[in-house]
């Protein structure tokens, strides 16, 4: 029988501390990444632009990473299970565990991430916010409800990017979907649980219900791609993304990270947060600390 665990669950110490950032990783000047400008451009209009192939050599250590977090999630920040336990099949994910992961701050400090997500957010700088991981486990027929990123956080700006990379083999009936430009609908939706699809308890925030697009998807143009391992999905906190319930066959891993621009700042917001956040010393409208969220990509 699966464990329930729900949605912030705080299981061990992980916001890193004053010099802990670095800790543990040979850190070396990040590579730059060479973007294509007509896939900047898609991203920009689009809110999501699919590259394939970019980090299949981080693929065995992602995989790597992601084994640690199955094997033992109570050790690791936010273990979250979004099945019921009579339910066929596993949609585990977790998140914030880059401190703890090797595999992971590898990828963050020395991986072309930093420079990819500076480069399609037109931004001089790229700010790492967290990383996130996600398993979908063979007969798994749960969906993700459709979902903006931005209102679970505790950030707002324009120049933000989610780096999604399938660690496995995913046909396009079981991939994440997205609704083509609205990150520039100019409105942000109540965050979700992933269970049972209901709002967070965010009373007094001026967010509307997310609009039934799956009943209504003439409307929309929804765009969504078979995948191999190493293929990545770059999209904005903004795009409104989800996945149907079609059943899983096959293991389906996936580990994100998400980074800010120069325009994002620390956003309070009325109720529960993902992460949450709750003694980062800012108000509304700071600058995102650094020894939390450190800089790692410059603009040459």
């Amino acid at each position: 029988m699966k464990p329930r665990v729900g949605v912030n669950e705080w299981t061990v110490p992980w916001r890193p501390t004053q010099g802990e950032s670095t800790s543990g990783v040979d850190i070396r000047p990040a590579p730059e990444y060479t973007a294509s400008q007509q896939d900047i451009e898609t991203f920009q209009r689009d809110g999501v632009v699919f590259l394939p192939g970019e980090f299949v050599d981080w693929v065995k250590p992602l995989q790597m990473g992601l084994e640690r977090n199955l094997a033992d999630p109570r050790n690791y920040a936010f273990p979250c299970e979004s099945t019921e336990e009579e339910e066929a099949g596993r949609f585990f994910d977790s998140y914030c565990n880059w401190e703890r992961i090797p595999e992971y701050k590898e990828f963050v400090f020395n991986s072309y991430a930093a420079s990819m997500a500076g480069h399609f957010m037109e931004s001089q700088s790229a700010q790492f916010f967290h990383e996130h991981s996600f398993v979908k486990e063979s007969g798994t027929q749960r969906a993700t409800p459709w979902h903006q990123d931005l209102p679970y956080y505790c950030v707002d700006g324009r120049q933000t990017v989610s780096i999604y990379i399938s660690l496995d083999e995913v046909p396009k009936d079981i991939a994440v979907r997205f609704v083509v430009g609205s990150h520039r609908w100019d409105k942000l939706f109540y965050p979700r649980h992933f269970i049972s699809g209901e709002h967070f308890d965010q009373q007094g925030s001026e967010l509307d219900s997310v609009p039934e697009i799956d009943a209504d998807e003439h409307n929309y143009e929804i765009r969504c791609w078979d995948m191999k391992p190493g293929d990545t999905i770059l999209f904005s906190f903004r795009t409104l993304h989800g996945t149907t319930d079609n059943q899983v066959k096959n293991r389906r891993r996936a580990f994100s990270t998400r980074w800010l621009g120069d325009d994002a700042v620390y956003c309070e917001r009325p109720g529960e947060m993902s992460p949450p956040y709750p003694d980062i010393g800012l108000n509304s409208g700071d600058k995102m600390r650094q020894d939390w969220f450190p800089v790692i990509w410059k603009r040459p």
